[in-house]
């Protein structure tokens, strides 16, 4: 993992607060919060984080930059898939729903296609790199 920053809670707590000031949006980056429940702690985590727009469906990758193990916000939404988005200056509930069997692939395939990164991630670690769609729920 090279290229993130050496404290990337402090980075983070930066991007979120720069996020929110800006009104929910970083000039033309594709970036939503995830507030995922700690499945040890019981507290709200934020995580920054790019999604994909698929069709009626907004993904996240669970690539943790190419890490060997899944990122705790992954770990946290598979023990309660109840998170929160904010995105494009909008906070909703939503249900996280890891994709699986040939959606997972064949979506996870569009994805590399389109940003090749994600591709090396994969290459680089044994692990089944996540793809998550982030379903609204019902008011």
């Amino acid at each position: 993992m090279t290229g993130l920053p050496d404290d990337i809670h402090a980075h983070n707590r930066q991007l979120i607060d720069q996020f929110r000031a800006a009104g929910g949006r970083l000039g033309d980056r594709a970036l939503l919060l995830l507030t995922t429940i700690g499945r040890r702690s019981g507290l709200p985590r934020t995580t920054p984080m790019m999604f994909i727009p698929d069709g009626d469906r907004i993904l996240v990758v669970a690539s943790n930059a190419g890490a060997p193990r899944h990122p705790d916000w992954y770990r946290n939404l598979v023990v309660n898939p109840s998170v929160t988005v904010e995105r494009d200056g909008a906070t909703y509930a939503a249900t996280a729903v890891p994709l699986t069997g040939n959606d997972r692939d064949e979506t996870f395939d569009r994805i590399a296609q389109r940003y090749p990164f994600f591709a090396e991630h994969q290459s680089g670690v044994s692990r089944r790199i996540p793809v998550v769609a982030l379903v609204p729920r019902a008011a």
